[in-house]
């Protein structure tokens, strides 16, 4: 699978600087949503570029840096706890991929989004199913977005360490839920996912 193909075609189309954008955390219980926008150089070939859901933890680190130093421009941000509530989950997920792209500087002309939702997104943009397996610069907003979130994880489970998110990263397991059971929900939790629990 050649991670160049569509963003080939879109520049043949006339698009000149092309962002991919993927989001982080949007299933777990706790903790933000996390959102990555990346402009590669046209080309580049970055060792062992996938979805990162497909890498290990450790690869994922190794790629995080390697990405963030060969990118023409990058951005990460979040949309909080209280704003998936607010504006729920797929609303709060594109408010952190909006942000995350206000940050690329240049400013790209088009982005190509993970997945098949777009509307919410403030600028020119189409949807790539699948996108995290099939472009580059998607794969590379893949692992941005979800290192950047674990790091977040990592540093609140030492702030509420009964809840052993440094395990799960948030995530509904069985673990997790024991855990909620046992001591309640934290600040970080979303209250509108805890409703399913029994």
């Amino acid at each position: 699978m050649d991670l160049w193909e569509i963003e080939n075609r879109l520049t043949e189309e006339g698009y000149g600087r092309i962002c991919g954008v993927d989001e982080a955390g949007r299933g777990p219980l706790a903790g933000p949503v996390y959102a990555a926008a990346v402009i590669l150089p046209r080309g580049i070939l970055i060792e062992g570029l996938n979805d990162s859901k497909k890498l290990s933890e450790a690869k994922r680190e190794v790629l995080y840096e390697q990405i963030v130093s060969d990118a023409l421009t990058w951005g990460v941000a979040s949309a909080s706890v209280e704003e998936i509530e607010e504006y729920n989950i797929l609303g709060a997920t594109m408010l952190a991929m909006n942000r995350a792209i206000a940050l690329l500087d240049p400013v790209p002309e088009l982005a190509i989004i993970d997945g098949n939702r777009n509307n919410g997104i403030r600028m020119n943009s189409r949807c790539i199913v699948k996108g995290d397996a099939k472009c580059a610069s998607i794969a590379a907003a893949s692992i941005l977005a979800k290192v950047s979130r674990d790091r977040y994880m990592l540093e609140m489970s030492r702030e509420y360490p009964q809840y052993a998110f440094e395990k799960h990263k948030g995530y509904g397991t069985a673990l997790h839920y024991e855990m909620i059971r046992k001591y309640g929900p934290s600040p970080i939790h979303r209250p509108s996912f805890l409703r399913k629990m029994h």
